[in-house]
Protein backbone atom coordinates (compact mmCIF):
# COMPACT_ATOMS: atom_id res chain seq x y z
CA UNK A 1 0.00 0.00 0.00
CA UNK A 2 1.22 3.49 -0.83
CA UNK A 3 0.02 6.64 0.93
CA UNK A 4 0.78 10.04 -0.59
CA UNK A 5 0.85 13.10 1.65
CA UNK A 6 0.51 16.59 0.20
CA UNK A 7 1.38 19.79 2.02
CA UNK A 8 -0.50 21.89 -0.52
CA UNK A 9 2.67 23.69 -1.58
CA UNK A 10 2.52 25.53 -4.90
CA UNK A 11 5.29 23.48 -6.48
CA UNK A 12 3.71 20.09 -5.76
CA UNK A 13 1.16 20.53 -8.56
CA UNK A 14 3.51 22.47 -10.85
CA UNK A 15 6.32 19.93 -10.71
CA UNK A 16 4.33 16.77 -10.01
CA UNK A 17 5.39 15.49 -6.60
CA UNK A 18 4.03 15.20 -3.07
CA UNK A 19 5.56 16.17 0.25
CA UNK A 20 5.85 12.59 1.46
CA UNK A 21 5.15 9.02 0.42
CA UNK A 22 4.60 6.16 2.84
CA UNK A 23 5.74 2.94 1.15
CA UNK A 24 7.87 -0.12 1.82
CA UNK A 25 7.92 0.42 5.58
CA UNK A 26 9.25 3.96 5.30
CA UNK A 27 8.08 7.56 5.12
CA UNK A 28 10.01 9.29 2.33
CA UNK A 29 9.85 13.08 2.75
CA UNK A 30 10.71 15.12 -0.34
CA UNK A 31 13.39 17.77 -0.28
CA UNK A 32 11.92 20.61 1.75
CA UNK A 33 12.92 24.26 1.87
CA UNK A 34 11.76 26.73 4.46
CA UNK A 35 10.94 30.40 4.70
CA UNK A 36 13.00 33.02 6.46
CA UNK A 37 15.75 35.58 6.06
CA UNK A 38 18.70 33.32 6.91
CA UNK A 39 19.74 29.68 6.86
CA UNK A 40 18.79 29.02 10.49
CA UNK A 41 15.28 30.42 10.07
CA UNK A 42 14.84 28.42 6.86
CA UNK A 43 16.12 25.27 8.57
CA UNK A 44 13.59 25.64 11.40
CA UNK A 45 10.80 26.38 8.92
CA UNK A 46 11.66 23.35 6.78
CA UNK A 47 11.51 21.13 9.85
CA UNK A 48 8.02 22.44 10.67
CA UNK A 49 6.83 21.26 7.24
CA UNK A 50 8.66 17.93 7.59
CA UNK A 51 7.27 17.29 11.07
CA UNK A 52 3.73 18.00 9.84
CA UNK A 53 4.13 15.46 7.00
CA UNK A 54 5.59 12.88 9.39
CA UNK A 55 2.71 13.41 11.83
CA UNK A 56 0.21 12.82 9.04
CA UNK A 57 2.00 9.54 8.35
CA UNK A 58 1.86 8.65 12.06
CA UNK A 59 5.62 9.13 12.53
CA UNK A 60 7.94 11.72 14.07
CA UNK A 61 11.54 12.85 13.90
CA UNK A 62 12.33 10.12 16.44
CA UNK A 63 11.61 7.65 13.62
CA UNK A 64 14.08 9.27 11.19
CA UNK A 65 16.72 6.92 9.82
CA UNK A 66 18.29 9.11 7.10
CA UNK A 67 18.52 12.83 6.43
CA UNK A 68 20.20 14.72 3.60
CA UNK A 69 21.01 18.42 3.79
CA UNK A 70 21.60 20.42 0.61
CA UNK A 71 23.13 23.89 0.86
CA UNK A 72 24.50 26.27 -1.78
CA UNK A 73 27.23 27.28 0.69
CA UNK A 74 28.70 24.59 2.97
CA UNK A 75 29.88 27.31 5.37
CA UNK A 76 26.23 27.97 6.27
CA UNK A 77 25.74 24.45 7.60
CA UNK A 78 27.45 24.94 10.97
CA UNK A 79 24.97 27.60 12.20
CA UNK A 80 22.24 24.95 11.74
CA UNK A 81 23.91 22.35 13.95
CA UNK A 82 22.19 23.45 17.19
CA UNK A 83 18.80 23.20 15.44
CA UNK A 84 19.61 19.69 14.20
CA UNK A 85 20.86 18.56 17.62
CA UNK A 86 17.66 19.90 19.22
CA UNK A 87 15.36 18.33 16.63
CA UNK A 88 16.91 14.85 16.73
CA UNK A 89 18.15 14.75 20.34
CA UNK A 90 18.90 11.18 21.40
CA UNK A 91 17.61 9.77 18.09
CA UNK A 92 20.04 11.06 15.42
CA UNK A 93 19.65 9.59 11.93
CA UNK A 94 22.40 8.83 9.45
CA UNK A 95 23.14 12.11 7.67
CA UNK A 96 24.80 13.63 4.62
CA UNK A 97 25.44 17.27 3.70
CA UNK A 98 25.92 18.21 0.04
CA UNK A 99 26.95 21.60 -1.31
CA UNK A 100 24.95 22.34 -4.48
CA UNK A 101 22.70 24.87 -6.17
CA UNK A 102 19.07 24.95 -5.07
CA UNK A 103 15.99 25.74 -7.17
CA UNK A 104 16.10 29.45 -6.21
CA UNK A 105 19.02 31.45 -4.77
CA UNK A 106 16.79 32.73 -1.93
CA UNK A 107 16.82 29.22 -0.45
CA UNK A 108 19.80 28.50 1.80
CA UNK A 109 19.00 24.89 2.83
CA UNK A 110 16.89 21.98 1.59
CA UNK A 111 16.23 18.97 3.81
CA UNK A 112 15.25 15.48 2.62
CA UNK A 113 14.35 12.83 5.21
CA UNK A 114 13.45 9.17 5.44
CA UNK A 115 11.77 7.74 8.55
CA UNK A 116 10.59 4.33 9.62
CA UNK A 117 6.85 4.06 9.03
CA UNK A 118 4.59 3.24 11.99
CA UNK A 119 4.28 -0.43 12.84
CA UNK A 120 7.08 -1.46 10.47
CA UNK A 121 9.92 -1.94 12.90
CA UNK A 122 11.55 -5.29 13.43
Amino acid sequence: MIKRISSGGEFEAKIGYCRAVVAGGFVHVAGTVGQGDDVVAQCKSAFEVIEKALAEAGASLADAVRVNYYLPDAAEFEPCWPVLAEKFGANPPAATMVECNLIDPKYRIEIELTALAPNSCC
